[in-house]
């Protein structure tokens, strides 16, 4: 039953809101005249450089005679290409997500040795604390499960003897638990979410050691604990490729930005999943599936490459779809002729595809693919190298593992609180950080005050 928006006709806060658009308008030549760099990129969208980080390295293009050159896409996790250490661990038949995992936070390759220590110390803590669910998570059901797992992150100090900053060795130890905390977080939430909001039984299921976090999520959101060999695999890869992405993206930014200020780690790892929920940010794969639910319903041939690209032009014209005109899942801040995610992703979502039965929808995300620079340029009327991003492919993975769309964004922050920790780390334990504070120009003509009586 949809429900009636308790603002809309309320006449106190209609004439509130039309006094707020009177009064704060700011001039877009404001902008121009002083080269204010709009969400800190340059005039050419490359990003402002507002730090140095060892963590990650996202490569999409290079700078030739002034200019902005396309390439393939490279992402390098502590400069080791994401590309070779995923064939790395896959052909030796290893989950990557605690290899890769102890690569950004410290730093180098683990030993077998340092692999096995660290993952038993992650099985340790995946266990909430006591009372944990049932006081915050049970007591207080989100119909939003990344606000739930924001407000439990932060509520972990509440559980920790030790919450403050008291050094490296009790921060590794706090992000290591955080770390390992996040899916279990995220499936109790979901189980919660489920029962109170649609109406099914609750199934709550402890953390089994000895299992990788992606065979412990599926066996953890699933009434009967029940997963395959090729989904636990695939999750895997889901979850190595979104666990960082450098400094500038916008939720480990975040969480340098409170770092910087030397708040705890939960309030800044709770700010980083909150930032991650945005639809610009971490939500999009989630709007991207919504994206295709539409086209599959309102395009008769899917082959039909005409009636696609009609229907995508109606997206890009704001006259279909949700009507920002943005065609989800195109288009990166910094990949131009390749996303290497999207590569792997779409990779091994051809051979899931054939395997499940979906071949056909999986040829319609790559039309899309296809389609959509060609269908945008004609919009927009300028010509602009894209590639699809990983979102494109992401959702449609979630989809063939029969994982709920609801837990889209979740699963992305699931992995990468790993970076968002790597960055807490190296923001605090490098000599010469500052505060960030970027500057704002401030517009507002000085203005009398004038008594009430007079106004």
């Amino acid at each position: 039953m949809e429900t009636r928006n308790p603002f809309v006709d309320d006449p106190v806060m209609s004439s509130i809101c039309q006094q707020f658009a009177q009064y704060n308008r700011i001039d877009p030549g404001y902008y121009e005249k002083w080269d204010v760099k709009r969400g800190l990129r340059n005039a050419d969208g490359t990003g402002v450089v507002a730090g140095v980080t060892q963590v990650g390295n996202v490569r999409g293009y290079y700078i030739q005679d002034g200019e902005k050159m396309p390439m393939e896409g490279q992402l390098f996790y502590r400069g080791v290409s994401v590309t070779d250490l995923i064939r790395g661990f896959q052909e030796q038949g290893r989950f990557g997500f605690a290899e890769t995992g102890y690569l950004i936070l410290f730093g180098h390759l683990p030993t077998q040795e340092q692999l096995d220590a660290f993952s038993r110390r992650m099985d340790q803590y995946r266990t909430l604390p006591a009372g944990f669910t049932e006081d915050m998570i049970l007591k207080a059901p989100s119909p939003n499960i990344m606000n739930k797992l924001a407000r439990s992150i932060l509520a972990l100090y509440s559980y920790d003897e030790h919450p403050e900053n008291e050094g490296l060795e009790a921060e590794v130890c706090h992000a290591m638990q955080i770390i390992a905390r996040v899916p279990t977080i995220v499936a109790h939430a979901f189980a919660v979410k489920r029962h109170y909001y649609d109406d099914e039984s609750l199934y709550l299921h402890r953390p089994k050691p000895g299992l990788a976090i992606a065979e412990d999520f599926l066996r953890s959101i699933r009434p009967d604990n029940q997963y395959t060999e090729l989904e636990a695999r695939l999750l895997d890869l889901c979850l190595v490729l979104h666990m960082e992405h450098g400094g500038g993206n916008n939720s480990a930014f975040t969480c340098r930005v409170l770092s910087s200020a030397g708040t705890d780690i939960y309030s800044a790892i709770s700010a980083a999943a909150g930032s991650l929920k945005g639809p610009r940010h971490g939500g999009a794969n989630k709007k991207v599936m919504e994206m295709f639910e539409a086209i599959e319903t309102n395009v008769a041939d899917w082959e039909d490459m005409d009636e696609v690209e009609r229907y995508l032009t109606k997206i890009a014209n704001r006259e279909a779809g949700d009507g920002s005109g943005l065609i989800y899942g195109m288009g990166h801040a910094i990949y131009t002729l390749s996303d290497p995610r999207a590569i792997l992703l779409k990779e091994f979502a051809r051979k899931v595809a054939e395997k499940k039965g979906f071949s056909k929808e999986f040829q319609l995300f790559e039309t899309v693919e296809r389609l959509t620079p060609g269908v945008l340029s004609k919009v927009r009327g300028e010509q602009k190298i894209m590639c699809a991003n990983v979102d494109m492919y992401s959702g449609l993975v979630y989809k063939m593992m029969n994982i709920p769309p609801e837990l889209y964004t979740p699963l992305f922050a699931v992995a990468r609180v790993v970076g968002w920790c790597a960055h807490r780390l190296e923001e605090l334990y490098n000599p010469g950080n500052k505060i960030i504070r970027p500057a704002y120009r401030a517009v507002a003509p000085i203005s009398p005050y004038v008594p009430l009586e007079e106004r």
